[in-house]
């Protein structure tokens, strides 16, 4: 499965534009970040990021799933609890 596919010309049409008198290479980091958008707050309960180590026959059964595979990964273990409790 491809991490990084390249993108397509709709892709490239629906990216968001800098205006036309707005060079990249002139823009400062602070500029940068007030000219692009920031996400809101979440809707659903925060989650923890964490790092855990997973054996590579679960990651890539899960990632053969297609996008979404850690929120799979979250229902399989929260099922786990369920059943244990």
């Amino acid at each position: 499965m491809d991490e990084n596919p390249e993108w397509t010309r709709a892709e490239f049409a629906k990216a968001a534009k800098f205006p036309a008198v707005v060079r990249l290479k002139d823009i400062k980091p602070n500029q940068l970040t007030s000219m692009v958008g920031k996400r809101g707050p979440q809707k659903t309960p925060t989650k923890i990021p964490v790092s855990i180590r997973l054996s590579p026959e679960v990651v890539m059964h899960f990632k053969s799933t297609g996008p979404g595979w850690q929120s799979r990964i979250d229902t399989a273990l929260r099922r786990m609890i369920k059943k244990a409790s």
